[in-house]
Order: structure tokens, then sequence, then C-alpha cells
């Protein structure tokens, strides 16, 4: 019988497996629960005699030589970290897999509902209707603008940017993506524009900002990219804050130059006197848009078939791989809680 060890740190097992799962891996496996104690003393102590891991714990190159069984480790957290040493893996063979497309739809979801609400005004709205100080009618849509037809940009095309511009067909938008890891032919098959993002900046009225945070893009979005968008043209980050210079995106919005909607922060959870909290033109979620426990169990789903699969020998479907080429540049922090 195969030895698993469990240890989804940020998650609990039983936000990701329900019941039946939890019971089919402790039928088919050996499972080693972390218990608790010394995360790199429990590691030394196992990691000679498990093929699996479903967890994100920090393997550096000394405990991975003694990994003589290990094959594969399904990253629950999310996010491919800089805590495991990925070129002994790739030499050794161990795939080092993530979940993460489970969160894709949700946050798409919550990115089109933010767009809308940029674009009509409905959170403000709503809040002068609290105050006593709402506006009937057309002096209600002073800055409100219609989403279909528009000229819409994606700064990253991955698998949330392809969730949105999925939900997007019905508006029937101008779609252009700078994405400088993907070719032009992909982005033509995928029905959108390959734009630089020069362009992406100057001729789009709504900017979904998706990509990946790496060791090349980190503050890409600064005082100078800014200068480059329409006025009052709208931002939205959803994926990683570090992309952002968020000071800069403050003051912007301020100044009512952009409209800013974003679902993550450089500091979570974000300090009470932050600036942010007290600007203009902005729609604020607190990191919550894939927080959704289908999304979880989705993942449990994804590994535990995937594990079938690679108990038959065959190649993992659901999971993604972390690549040689790429993985050594993504700089996203770990998350602390589902």
């Amino acid at each position: 019988m195969r030895k698993i060890i469990l240890d989804p740190y940020p998650r609990n097992k039983e936000e990701i497996f329900v019941a039946s799962s939890l019971k089919t891996l402790n039928s088919k496996y050996k499972v080693i629960e972390f218990d608790g104690s010394d995360r790199q003393d429990f590691y030394n102590m196992h990691i000679e005699e498990v093929s699996y891991i479903i967890g994100q714990p920090k393997l550096d190159e000394e405990l991975l030589i003694k990994a003589k069984n290990l094959k594969v480790v399904f990253n629950v957290e999310g996010n491919f970290l800089p805590n495991i040493d990925y070129q002994t893996c790739h030499r050794k063979g161990i795939k080092i897999l993530t979940p993460s497309s489970v969160f894709a739809l949700p946050v798409a979801e919550l990115a089109i509902g933010m767009m809308i609400s940029l674009a009509r005004g409905i959170h403000t709205a709503h809040a002068d209707f609290l105050g006593g100080n709402e506006k009937y009618g057309l002096e209600s849509n002073t800055g409100s603008e219609l989403i279909s037809r528009s000229d819409i940009g994606f700064i990253g095309f991955g698998d949330l940017g392809k969730s949105i511009n999925n939900l997007l067909r019905g508006f029937r938008p101008n779609v252009r993506v700078f994405d400088p890891w993907l070719t032009k032919s992909f982005l033509f098959r995928e029905g959108v524009n390959p734009a630089s993002l020069e362009e992406v900046l100057v001729r789009s009225r709504f900017i979904f900002v998706v990509a990946a945070v790496t060791e090349y893009n980190a503050g890409m979005i600064n005082s100078e990219k800014l200068d480059l968008m329409m006025p009052n043209a709208s931002l939205l980050i959803l994926n990683r804050a570090a992309i952002a210079d968020f000071s800069a995106i403050v003051s912007y919005s301020n100044l009512g130059k952009i409209k800013l909607a974003t679902d993550v922060f450089p500091e979570e959870p974000l300090p009470k006197d932050h600036p942010i909290r007290k600007s203009n033109n902005v729609l604020l979620s607190a990191h919550r848009a894939g927080a959704l426990s289908t999304a979880l169990l989705d993942m449990g789903n994804y590994v535990m078939e995937d594990l079938a699969l690679l108990d038959k020998g065959l190649p993992p479907l659901n999971c993604k791989m972390a690549e040689t080429e790429t993985v050594g540049l993504l700089r996203s922090n770990p998350v602390e809680k589902s």
C-alpha cells in the first residue's frame, strides 16, 4: 500500500475533501497526517517512505534526496511558492501539481460583477441611497457607460483570463490581450486580439489585471502605465496585488483619473488606516473572489481524480504542473487561510 502525507495547510482536510473521498484515501493509501509537531522534523521522519504529498511543505534539496519513493506533490495552497527546490524535483522526476484552476470561475464571476458595477455605478448609487443622497434618472448616470461592444483589455491570459473572457462573450466586446508567455496564434484561436501592454492600456475602457506575479512584472502597473489609460477607464485587479504600485493606483483613483476595483491588497488583512479605504472611485473586496466552499471541494475532487490516474501510470488531467521554464520566475505570496 502506497503511503501519502496529508498536510493541506492552509486548508484543512474537511474543507477540500468530502467524507467519501477521505474514506477512499484511507482505504487505498496509508495516510500519514501531519500531527501539528515541528513540520521539518515530521518530514524528515516520513519523507523516505511516501509516494505522494498533499500539501505545500518546504522541500529543499537535502530533504528531496531522502525522498526515494516520492512521485507527486499536490500543492493545495494554490500557488507555486519558492519553498520547494523545483530543479531537484524535475531532476528526480517528482511532479509538483496544483488544482488552482478551480478558482478561475468563481473569481471570473466576481470580476464580471465588479466590471458592471464600475460601468454603471451600482455600488456608488447604493451608497448614495443609504445616505439619503440618491439621484434619479439621467442625473444618476453621470459617468456611466455600456459594456456591450466596448474595448476590453487583459494583462495576463491564463485560466482566470480565459474564464473571464468566456463570461464576456454575451457583451460582444473587442478584446485585446497582453501576455508575453502566449503566442499570437494561440490568442487568435481563443478569439482575442494579441496586443502590446501599451495598446491594452491606451485602447481599453476596462482592463483586467490577471497576470501571475513574476520577478519581471512586479510593480509593473505604475504611474507611467496609468498615464496611458483613457480618462475614467476601469482597472480591475484580481490575481495578486504585487503587480501594481498601490500608492499610484490609489492616487489616480482619488484624482478621478481611473475607476478601480480590486480583490487583492499589498497587505492582508489590510491595515485600518490604509489610504485606499478613503479613496474615491474604488470598489473593494477582501480577497474573497475565489473563496467558495464549492471551489475548495472541487480542489479535493481534482486531487482524487488525478491520484487515480497516476496510480494507473497515466498523466494527471486536472492539475497544473510546475514547469521548469517558468516556475522559478513566480513571486506570489502564500495565502494564510481558505
